[in-house]
């Protein structure tokens, strides 16, 4: 019997990931069904809970629901609650999992697709919605040296900032030895950054985040979570010269992790993501 599984957002049909678990299934002999779903933006809980009566085994989350996918249930995974947010949900019987994958998949393309160590890097995250929130502890917890949080309404780039530096320390105790900061974008003149991650939606609207022209460090990664298409941000990095990659690895990455706790087996992402390029 095929067991069914779907992406949730809005918008949605857009998503890669139906191809991409179709893929996985294929190279790893799973008898699975994988579809989009478009969810009413005030009727996110009610579309899983559908999906959950009518047999689904579970589903990934995109936006804008990742933060309602982790306040849907009490039973969060450990990378869901370092981040307040769930871009994985596993049914089992009455009982919604959650689970967020998205700080494994980007830590993944970064280190092993991309060859980039994040370890002692200065690091600029740019956004303070579920996507910035999925990775800030990864990016921690991967030995970066200083982490930077930057977005339009200052307020959310705190409140992120005080979370990480709490939770960190009360969670991961000595492990979370990292310099964080919340910055408005004014006041980013005057340092430079190794990575610098775009986790806003500004891709989708062809906006230009505010940054300074000298914020790349010599030999510097610009990394666009969105992908598709290259972004105002992406063409901005490449004009001043740093290295430039979009998130289709990381999508590819995460949706892999998300196979993985579905059905336990691990696929190879290398070809699935070449596949991905070509097309």
């Amino acid at each position: 019997m095929t067991d069914k599984y779907a992406v949730i957002g809005n918008p949605i049909a857009h998503s890669k990931s139906p191809l991409i678990h179709s893929m996985f299934a294929a190279q790893t002999g799973q008898d699975i069904s994988y579809e989009t779903i478009l969810a009413p933006l005030d009727g996110f809980a009610a579309t899983v809970e559908r999906l959950r009566k009518e047999d689904y085994k579970g589903c990934n989350v995109t936006v804008p629901f990742k933060l309602q996918a982790f306040n849907l249930t009490p039973f969060g995974k450990q990378q869901a609650q370092d981040a307040n947010a769930a871009n994985t949900l596993t049914f089992e019987g009455n009982k919604i999992i959650a689970n967020n994958t998205d700080g494994i998949g980007l830590v993944r393309d970064i280190e092993q697709n991309l060859g980039f160590s994040l370890q002692g890097k200065r690091v600029l995250l740019m956004g303070a919605g579920g996507a910035a929130r999925g990775i800030q502890m990864p990016l921690v917890l991967a030995k970066v040296q200083r982490l930077v949080i930057a977005n339009r309404t200052f307020e959310k780039a705190k409140e992120m900032e005080e979370e990480v530096l709490m939770y960190g320390h009360k969670h991961y105790g000595k492990l979370f030895d990292v310099e964080i900061a919340a910055r408005n974008y004014s006041d980013l003149g005057d340092e430079q950054f190794d990575i610098v991650i775009n986790a806003t939606s500004s891709g989708l609207t062809d906006e230009m985040p505010p940054l300074p022209t000298d914020i790349f460090a010599p030999g510097a990664l610009a990394y666009d979570m969105m992908y598709g298409r290259e972004t105002p941000f992406m063409r901005f990095a490449r004009e001043q010269g740093a290295q430039v990659a979009d998130g289709l690895g990381m999508l590819v990455e995460q949706a892999a992790e998300a196979f993985c706790i579905w059905r336990g087996v691990s696929p190879d992402t290398a070809p699935v993501i070449a596949a991905l390029r070509n097309r």
